[in-house]
């Protein structure tokens, strides 16, 4: 599956409406992937294709003082320590959980899309990546096997990347770009 802008642009904006989300997409410009995503928490590399970005902190008064706010400036090693590697599969349902606070799919019955739509919105938005993409995130379900995140399970954990009680995210590395996907919860 090949995605466009057009459709990327969609499902990006359509299914982030109601999140306290950043999304971007940066080049892959080392081979440590985490310098990559270090340098998109700073904003400080453009969308290689020129496509949406998502970024309610944008105007956000603590951003003069913290370049990265709303994600607490971090090291390279806590970064890395961090984010496990999930399958396709769990990073398509954590794009759908990414969707409002919370991290869970519950909020996928305030959609008048059906879950398949849904679905297919969240294949387009890691279509842009490739087939040979990997996904790390910083969360996890306590009792999923290896490498996956059962959303079937009521636990929730994650790994803070942010100033806020609560932050979940996706990130997506091929050779040539890094996609993040992230939403702050301050409960």
């Amino acid at each position: 599956m090949s995605t466009d802008q057009m459709s990327w642009d969609a499902a990006v904006r359509h299914l982030y409406r109601d999140a306290y989300a950043y999304i971007a997409t940066g080049p892959r410009r080392h081979a440590d992937w985490t310098l990559d995503v270090l340098a998109l928490m700073a904003r400080a590399v453009p969308d290689p294709r020129g496509w949406a970005r998502v970024d309610d902190a944008e105007e956000a008064s603590e951003r003069v003082e913290n370049p990265t706010w709303p994600f607490a400036a971090h090291s390279r090693e806590y970064v890395v320590s961090r984010l496990r590697e999930i399958d396709r599969d769990s990073a398509e349902n954590l794009l759908l959980a990414l969707t409002e606070g919370g991290c869970t799919l519950s909020n996928l019955q305030y959609f008048i899309e059906s879950p398949d739509e849904l679905r297919a919105m969240a294949r387009t938005v890691l279509a842009r990546y490739g087939d040979e993409a990997t996904c790390r995130t910083n969360v996890s379900k306590t009792g999923s096997a290896p490498g996956t995140l059962d959303f079937t399970l009521e636990s929730l954990g994650y790994s803070p990347m942010s100033v806020f009680t609560e932050d979940c995210g996706l990130v997506v590395v091929s050779d040539t770009e890094v996609g993040l996907f992230w939403n702050f919860n301050d409960l």
